[in-house]
């Protein structure tokens, strides 16, 4: 990852919480923290951020009550070859006409590129992916009610909404900030109990993270392995995430990195 974008990374991040480790970059970036350090004394430096003991603070923190779930702008980039071939073996599993629901996430914003010329029945809760499918697609999009969050470009809502409630969908596509024996994993309150809605209205659920989040941990369970009933990653998942994956009964599929960036079709798009 080049200088610049780990500099973007880091500056997006520390809007996110009060202070970042460098441990906490070092993981982002896939960078050593030895850089991370040299990164973050640069921007001191610069004033664009404030140098701590084993990480960095905002110059002017964030204000307080955003959700937990990481900004978008801060993992968009993070991974980008595995998550675009993730997404692509995803769009590969929906038929033409299919009604399917997408949350919201890096991950499973990359199936907007392989979706130009498809026509298929969408809802998100995604704000990005919403606004991609109506402007590059021939898809049929429809978002919950709630308020947006800018940062998370997440539509959500502690209520129940007609939307959701009549809309059916044959498969849900989500991303997840962790995966262990004990479920998929999510750092935030709202956004499960969003995402729990849209659930109960598809009949089956498939699970996007590249093979890092098998790494993590967060402390609340979006569901239990369970209720999934396929995960797709890349290669670099070890043999004992798929051995536990497979012992629940979960199918995984595994798909190389995309080397080239996603060029939309912009002559199939009516």
């Amino acid at each position: 990852m080049h200088e610049r974008e780990r500099h973007r990374i880091i500056l997006s991040a520390i809007q996110e919480k009060p202070v970042v480790t460098v441990q906490d970059i070092a993981e982002l970036t896939e960078a050593s923290e030895a850089t991370i350090r040299r990164d973050i004394a640069a921007l001191h430096v610069q004033g664009k951020l404030r140098r701590v003991r084993g990480g960095a603070e905002a110059v002017h923190p964030p204000q307080q009550g955003n959700l937990a779930a990481r900004p978008f702008r801060v993992s968009e980039s993070v991974n980008i070859d595995k998550k675009r071939a993730i997404a692509r073996a995803a769009v590969e599993l929906c038929e033409e006409g299919d009604s399917i629901i997408i949350n919201g996430g890096t991950t499973t914003f990359q199936m907007v590129h392989f979706m130009s010329a498809r026509r298929l029945q969408v809802m998100t809760n995604s704000f990005a992916i919403a606004e991609h499918l109506v402007k590059h697609s021939k898809c049929t999009v429809s978002v919950p009610g709630g308020a947006i969050y800018r940062d998370q470009s997440l539509i959500l809502s502690p209520f129940e909404n007609d939307a959701i409630r009549n809309f059916y969908a044959r498969r849900m596509f989500i991303g997840a900030q962790g995966i262990s024996a004990h479920g998929v994993m999510e750092p935030d309150a709202l956004v499960i109990q969003s995402e729990q809605r849209l659930m109960r209205q598809a009949d089956e659920l498939i699970v996007m993270v590249d093979s890092s989040k098998f790494n993590r941990r967060s402390s609340m369970i979006l569901c239990p392995l369970e209720n999934v009933s396929t995960i797709i990653t890349d290669d670099g998942v070890s043999e004992e995430a798929v051995a536990m994956l497979e012992g629940a009964g979960v199918k995984v599929l595994t798909v190389k990195p995309m080397a080239s960036p996603v060029k939309e079709d912009a002559s199939s798009v009516a």
